[in-house]
């Protein structure tokens, strides 16, 4: 019996060494992120990554290899768990019509840039200059994220609810008024007394959003264009 207990006690050894590993790796991804959107990569030190994690140094080597891996596996982290909230909240409304989920859509990227401020303090990090990482993270991460928009902006611009214009510069704004203010939401917070984290306040900003960019008033694309051709006619 004695030994039967013994084996069962080994048993439980490996199974408790992954989950301390599955904790220290979740340490070391949340202690990344934070240090990587305040420092950037090359102003970010594995040891201060470590002691943000409350973590032995040599860890990171044993879990990620090198600081390159470590950066990437928290980039990844933050678009995962984007990716995860932006598909639960469209799926609710698979089959509403193009503006209510272009509506869904910016006010899941208001919250969770408010929630996670990294997913947009890490792209302005990174996007100042060229950079192999750049391309990895634009490669990986924000092409495949604005393909679909674009084309759904597209949709929106041929009905007259967003605005005619470059679909793709239309995404850019739409992001930088979003993700980007709620990046620098302590300045705006010293300089105009709004506060972002109440919900008054982030409310208003997706709303302003929408009736700016999705209010329903435009021109269709084919009014637009036919519009244009009657004026080159006239001329």
């Amino acid at each position: 019996m004695n030994s039967d207990n013994g084996r069962g006690t080994d048993a439980k050894k490996p199974r408790k060494q992954q989950k301390r590993s599955v904790v220290t790796q979740q340490k070391l991804l949340a202690a990344a992120v934070e240090a990587f959107s305040e420092g950037g990569f090359k102003g970010t030190s594995t040891r201060d990554i470590a002691d943000r994690a409350g973590v032995h140094h040599p860890l990171i080597t044993y879990h990620f290899k090198n600081k390159d891996m470590l950066w990437r596996a928290a980039v990844t982290a933050i678009f995962r768990e984007f990716n995860i909230a932006l598909v639960k909240s469209l799926a609710e409304f698979e089959h509403s019509a193009p503006r209510k989920r272009a509506e869904v859509f910016v006010r899941t990227y208001v919250k969770y840039a408010h929630q996670q401020p990294a997913l947009h303090k890490i792209i302005l990090q990174e996007a100042s200059h060229p950079s192999e990482r750049l391309d990895w993270l634009i490669d990986t991460h924000l092409r495949p994220l604005f393909t679909p928009v674009e084309a759904s902006l597209k949709e929106l611009q041929q009905i007259g609810v967003a605005p005619p214009g470059n679909p793709a510069l239309l995404f850019q704004m739409i992001r930088g008024c979003a993700g980007g203010l709620l990046a620098l939401a302590p300045e705006i917070k010293t300089t105009t007394g709004i506060d972002f984290d109440e919900p008054e306040a982030l409310d208003e900003l997706a709303d302003m959003i929408i009736n700016v960019f999705f209010s329903g008033n435009f021109r269709t694309v084919s009014a637009t264009t036919a519009e244009s051709g009657q004026q080159s006619t006239t001329q």
